[in-house]
């Protein structure tokens, strides 16, 4: 074990470390298990942790304590049935999307020259090309082990019939989201006795806000011209409206966004004006509330503005981020540790747990804002490499 401030370090398997800890003892818990796809052929991916893992995670967490786990889209149904079948409610799914995945699929028609023993004629390199290069690693948003880049970034050409047939075929989809399955340990009565008596209940919603997009958009909130917290058309009818806005910001959605999918998605839509995009009517007295339209119907807008940016988003790791020396492969960028984080935390910013710590994204998060943490890392390599990242989060 080691300690550094509040964060502690805990090397070996969880179903070990975690009796030694007492119950009930955990706020919250944020971590990122392995998704049982044997990814690059790592020892520590082969299979989805069951539910006597989780039933350990429950037993140190207090009564309402929430935890976000972040899954594969290949394998999260039975990360899901696992953690509920270990005693958890289910609440949500929230999706992490990026537009920096890369294809782990050969082409089929490559694999099928290389059973016939075939020689492809290299005619060219993808090196230079945008997100290649020599380097060994993540490099220009794309990420993955490269054991020999040169002869991987060759473009080469077909050498039977039957590979030109088959050329650009493959068996898998671009990675480009992640599943997070939020579950809450079961309160001990109602929300409120929870919170008065564990200190534990719900979402920090508030702290999570969205930043509203620019000085015109906040003005018109504060002026009552968007439909939401301060009403529409100068009349406060908040519960009308699906989308709450306040001067600090949109509730937070399940929709997480790196900055590229975030760009793709604003080229798609182009810019949505508060309140425009669309109109619907619902039975009511709307007439009665100094709208306009025919008795009986209410005017109700869905709508909101700005782009993609208006849900979170932020970047994949940066190598400055992962720090020196680390291959780990699936590396969370601390940005977004840092937001689930602040979305989970009590009015005393509570001790979360990471029972899956791998390279150390949410410890790293944790050091930066301050709060008391717990990590536990199975993999001695990927132990160290968290260490090192803690010592240097600043």
């Amino acid at each position: 074990m080691i300690q550094i401030d509040d964060v502690t370090l805990h090397l070996g398997d969880l179903r070990d470390v975690l009796p030694t800890l007492p119950e009930n003892s955990v706020d919250y818990v944020c971590t990122d298990p392995p998704y049982g796809i044997n990814f690059m052929g790592r020892g520590w991916d082969h299979a989805v942790p069951g539910p006597e893992y989780w039933e350990a995670v429950l037993r140190v967490c207090k009564p309402g304590a929430m935890m976000l786990a972040f899954g594969g889209t290949r394998t999260y149904h039975r990360l899901t049935c696992a953690i509920e079948d270990a005693g958890w409610t289910i609440c949500d799914c929230l999706m992490w999307l990026y537009g920096s995945g890369m294809s782990k699929s050969g082409d089929i028609g490559k694999m099928i020259d290389k059973s016939k023993g075939a020689v492809r004629e290299v005619v060219g390199t993808k090196i230079g090309q945008p997100g290649y290069s020599l380097a060994n690693g993540p490099t220009n948003k794309i990420y993955g082990d490269l054991n020999n880049p040169e002869a991987e970034c060759a473009i080469t050409a077909p050498a039977t019939p039957e590979a030109a047939k088959w050329t650009g075929w493959a068996t898998v989809l671009k990675p480009a989201w992640e599943p997070i399955v939020l579950a809450m340990k079961p309160r001990d009565g109602t929300i409120v006795h929870n919170a008065l008596t564990w200190g534990v209940a719900g979402m920090n919603i508030d702290a999570s806000r969205i930043p509203l997009d620019g000085t015109e958009n906040l003005q018109a909130v504060q002026n009552g011209n968007i439909y939401g917290g301060d009403g529409i058309y100068g009349v406060a009818k908040p519960h009308y409206s699906p989308t709450t806005y306040k001067p600090n910001g949109r509730w937070p959605a399940n929709l997480l966004l790196d900055e590229e999918t975030a760009a793709q998605l604003d080229a798609q839509t182009g810019i949505l004006k508060s309140g425009t995009n669309c109109v619907r009517r619902k039975e009511g007295h709307f007439l009665e509330h100094g709208g306009l339209g025919k008795a009986g119907d209410v005017q109700t807008t869905y709508g909101d503005s700005g782009g993609a940016s208006r849900f979170f988003y932020c970047s994949k790791a940066s190598k400055k981020e992962r720090g020196p020396g680390n291959d780990h492969t699936t590396v969370k960028p601390p940005t977004l540790m840092e937001y689930l984080l602040g979305l989970l935390s009590t009015p005393n910013g509570g001790v979360i747990l990471d029972p899956f710590m791998g390279s150390g994204s949410t410890l790293v998060a944790a050091r930066r804002l301050g709060r008391k943490c717990i990590g536990i890392e199975l993999d001695p390599h990927n132990y160290e490499i968290a260490v090192q990242r803690v010592h240097g989060a600043d």
